[in-house]
């Protein structure tokens, strides 16, 4: 394929997902950033984690990507009483044929909103594991195949909440990226207090991407060119990660797969030719800010600032 025909592919992309972007910051408003950087996640293929206080958005952001992107979504609603069965399925036993048949569960789904998840138990958590790196569930020895494309989109509340049950860093890792939406500014709030009720926006929304076409774009995003000078400059984020003491521990192999993934599904969704700097370091906050940690006398530990440690000390070559 051409230079110019891969501009082309690159415009036509870009060009699909403005509109979803425009239809989304009509329901979830002031929050274009984090629409962006959610469907990058979306079309590497990842897995998306949403921490922010109650009552900001947070499950309205997963409805409105998943009807967007013609998706069929499944709520679980995480409690302390919620069993792995309730999230993978079970076996009933039928008395008129004698045998037992399966009935999936809601993670049988293409997108499955795992509200609250950290309300549940470590138990109940655990059960989204092999779904999220497997793509499939073994349930009472039988492995079955889960839908494609699949995605987990979960909410969190923060963790100094009553009666939360932190993710295990194991259960954290399968997250591509974690975000968090925020207040809005005034005039957003504003608009959000004068206009329509979200649901009813919601419930009026369509899809604009069928999944046939989601799925030819997330192949098109391993196509998007990464020169060998971006892949020093990732490397040596990864390097310094792992050898400065301003952190506790080091960046994962899996970590800098998720970093050059989700830069070249952010470089296609923006119309590049090939994967910039500023695409590495527009994602970065999102994808280590829940796997690398400061060392207390380094200061504050949030995404931005561990991220701002990496791109202030590591040159791009």
């Amino acid at each position: 394929m051409t230079a110019s025909q891969e501009n082309i592919i690159a415009l036509d992309v870009q060009s699909r997902f403005e509109r979803v972007i425009e239809k989304a910051n009509q329901i979830i408003l002031g929050k274009e950033h984090t629409i962006r950087l959610a469907l990058s996640c979306m079309l590497a293929q990842g897995h998306v984690l949403i921490e922010d206080q109650p009552g900001v958005g947070k499950t309205t952001l997963a409805n409105v990507l998943a009807t967007l992107l013609g998706l069929s979504i499944q709520r679980i609603q995480f409690t302390s009483d919620l069993l792995p069965a309730d999230i993978l399925g079970v076996s009933v036993y039928n008395r008129d044929s004698e045998s037992f048949s399966f009935h999936p569960g809601p993670v049988f789904s293409q997108v499955v909103l795992a509200d609250e998840v950290n309300r549940a138990t470590p138990r109940a958590q655990s059960a989204l594991l092999e779904a999220m790196e497997e793509y499939q569930v073994t349930i009472e020895g039988e492995t079955r195949k889960l839908p494609e494309p699949f995605f987990v989109i979960a909410t969190q509340n923060p963790s100094s909440q009553v009666g939360t049950f932190p993710l295990p860093e194991s259960q954290l890792d399968r997250f591509m990226m974690r975000l968090e939406l925020g207040y809005p500014d005034g005039e957003a709030e504003r608009e959000l207090l004068k206009g329509r009720d979200r649901r009813e926006l919601l419930a009026e929304t369509s899809a604009l991407i069928s999944v046939e076409e989601l799925r030819d774009i997330q192949a098109r995003v391993e196509s998007v060119f990464v020169a060998d000078a971006l892949l020093d400059y990732l490397q040596n984020l990864l390097d310094f990660s792992r050898m400065s003491t301003d952190f506790a521990n080091g960046l994962s192999p899996r970590s800098g797969l998720a970093v050059l993934h989700c830069a070249r599904a952010w470089a296609l969704l923006h119309g590049h030719e090939q994967v910039l700097p500023e695409d590495i370091q527009t994602v970065l906050p999102s994808i280590i800010g829940h796997r690398l940690k400061l060392n207390q006398e380094s200061g504050d530990s949030k995404a931005d600032s561990v991220a701002d440690v990496l791109i202030r000390q590591v040159p791009i070559p």
